[in-house]
């Protein structure tokens, strides 16, 4: 098995696209949405990320510029090689809510995709609150934050649960931009991480509302908004949340818990579901 480098912080530019994987990437970015584009990028995305040999690449992508490792992170890969299969409605659907004041809180955040996207198009007047409990994830999004010249986003380095104090994660070796606090989800190496609740997060950050919020917490999405719902003022529940899908593991049923808070369900992906309050 391949491994990989460490974080590199060097100057953003060192590890611009060259060579067979830099030729690879303006291909893969060209490939079409079709069975065939697909499949023609993906085959050759897997011959640059063995030529890159655990380095990372340094580009602009989704409006901003990231440097990106994609051999033990799927999201770094798919943002790096084909960025216009990165939830292409989800975006689509998120930049209808973009102002220039926005609110956005994006819960385990990875490297910054959505975080950095929304910064792109939203004004100097919005915050943008990107929570990521992965050390080494994190230490990836604080790089391509400061990369870019938005003074909108601020990176937060914990869980959200639903509680406070220590719990543990469990990490999938391949992929760690995937952790869970169910081990049957990922069954890897355990970390403990320190946790905070939704609610706690967004009083102690001082916010008042909140426009769009996206959650990805690998089938733990309804431990962090049940009892957020439960808990916060009405004035805090975000007007559109976008809620990565689990088929299995959630034991609250999102799909009915969130129409009884007054939500309508607006999109459903392989991936994702989004609700608009209404």
């Amino acid at each position: 098995m391949l491994k990989p480098i460490a974080n590199d912080h060097s100057p953003f530019g060192r590890h611009a696209p060259k060579g067979l994987s830099g030729a690879i990437l303006e291909l893969t970015r060209r490939c079409s949405n079709s069975w065939s584009g697909a499949r023609r990028a993906f085959i050759l995305r897997a011959i640059a990320i063995k030529a890159l040999a655990g380095r990372p690449m340094d580009v602009e992508a989704l409006g901003a510029r990231m440097r990106l490792y994609p051999y033990n992170n799927t999201c770094e890969k798919r943002i790096l090689f084909t960025p216009q299969y990165f939830d292409p409605a989800e975006r689509a659907l998120l930049a209808t809510h973009v102002s220039d004041d926005m609110t956005f809180v994006d819960i385990g955040a990875n490297i910054g995709g959505y975080a950095l996207f929304v910064a792109a198009l939203a004004g100097q007047r919005a915050r943008i609150l990107a929570i990521e409990p992965n050390p080494l994830i994190f230490d990836r999004l604080v790089c391509n934050i400061r990369q870019n010249p938005f003074a909108t986003v601020k990176a937060l380095d914990c869980a959200v649960a639903d509680r406070e104090g220590e719990i543990t994660l469990f990490l999938e070796p391949r992929n760690q931009g995937e952790m869970s606090v169910r081990i049957s989800d990922v069954g890897g190496e355990a970390l403990k991480v320190h946790a905070k609740s939704l609610k706690t997060i967004l009083v102690e950050e001082g916010y008042a509302r909140i426009d769009a919020l996206k959650i990805d917490v690998e089938g733990a999405e309804d431990v962090v908004l049940e009892p957020f719902f439960r808990e916060a003022a009405p004035a805090l529940w975000p007007r559109l949340i976008l809620c990565a899908r689990s088929n299995t593991a959630w034991s609250v049923d999102l799909d009915r818990l969130l129409p009884a808070y007054g939500y309508r369900e607006v999109l459903r992906t392989r991936a994702n579901i989004a609700w608009l309050r209404t």
